[in-house]
């Protein structure tokens, strides 16, 4: 038996004990009609499936977000590891653990991220754009400092929005420039910090800040209107010119490209255009590097689900 196993280091044969985070749990029954539960763990380094079988005790999918404690064999499956559990429960009173070991947190400095993002912003030539953004920022510091920038795919880690918007920025300020005759660089930067930042009201947060859910606003309007709504108030109390908060608003809702990729409407001027497929660049790149970062050098990736079910090979 070997107590408090990091995920990326388990491998087939192990017998394990430990903590981790219940990232998602599902109440099940077989076709024979035996209850089990299947659970996504997961700590700093990764993320395991969990099968408990003939599991009739009290973790839900209400449960998403806290910790348990697990003992269990380490198995594969389809090419993966995952834990069969012959105990899991929640993680009780006076249970000693570290629960920053549990969270993943982003490969970042953060501090110097942020103070990044923030020169960037005070450098855009737009005095109306530069308002907005720097309203944003202040408004919206810490939650673009600690949250996830998704569920699930990419970024799904703390301080993952600010790596996501940081990185964007870069690529935005670049292109900007490349483009300038037909990019009006203020209206991107603005854009760019602007596109996820509702994502604090689309989603539900564990009390160790990672997402376990969306929330009923999200579902519902998703944080690409959100963002929308939120710009057309800001824009009315700062006195912003109609078309620029018309603009704004449009690349908010066009950011995912397409319609079927999430898209209130198809990208409509260059800006708009440029900001989804740096989107897609960002996203696309976390990816790949979640990837390889699982991936021996020489060896093929299993399906990644994200890149369409593509296998990814770690060249040397």
């Amino acid at each position: 038996m070997e107590f408090q196993v990091p995920i990326r280091e388990m491998t087939p044969g192990q017998t394990v004990e430990g903590f981790y985070l219940l990232k998602e749990a599902n109440a099940r029954t077989t076709a024979s009609g035996k209850p089990f539960l299947s659970a996504m763990l997961m700590d700093r380094s990764g993320e395991i499936t969990a099968m408990a079988w003939d599991y009739s005790g009290a973790i839900t999918e209400a449960d998403a977000g806290r910790v348990v404690k697990v003992r269990g064999e380490v198995t594969a499956y389809k090419g993966a590891s995952q834990i069969t559990a012959s105990r899991i429960r929640i993680a009780r009173e006076g249970d000693e653990y570290d629960a920053e070991a549990l969270v993943p947190t982003a490969p970042i400095d953060v501090d110097a991220a942020l103070e990044r993002v923030r020169a960037l912003v005070e450098s855009l030539e737009d005095v109306d754009y530069r308002r907005v953004a720097q309203t944003l920022l202040e408004r919206n510091l810490e939650h673009l400092r600690t949250i996830p920038a998704a569920k699930s795919v990419h970024h799904a880690f703390l301080h993952g929005l600010l790596m996501h918007v940081g990185n964007m920025m870069e690529l935005a300020e670049f292109a900007a420039r490349q483009y300038a005759e037909v990019i009006d660089r203020s209206l991107l930067l603005t854009a760019v910090l602007a596109h996820d930042l509702r994502k604090d009201r689309e989603f539900a947060f564990s009390e160790l800040g990672i997402v376990t859910a969306y929330s009923t606003e999200g579902q519902l309007l998703g944080h690409s209107v959100m963002g929308a709504q939120s710009i057309a108030e800001l824009a009315a109390e700062l006195e912003l010119p109609e078309e620029k908060s018309l603009l704004l608003r449009h690349l908010l809702l066009s950011h995912h490209g397409e319609p079927e990729w999430g898209a209130a409407v198809r990208p409509m001027c260059a800006e708009a255009e440029l900001l989804s497929y740096i989107d897609m660049i960002d996203s696309r790149m976390e990816i790949y590097r979640e990837a390889l970062a699982e991936t021996p050098a020489g060896e093929f990736s299993g399906r990644v689900f994200a890149l369409d079910g593509r296998r990814v090979y770690h060249h040397t």
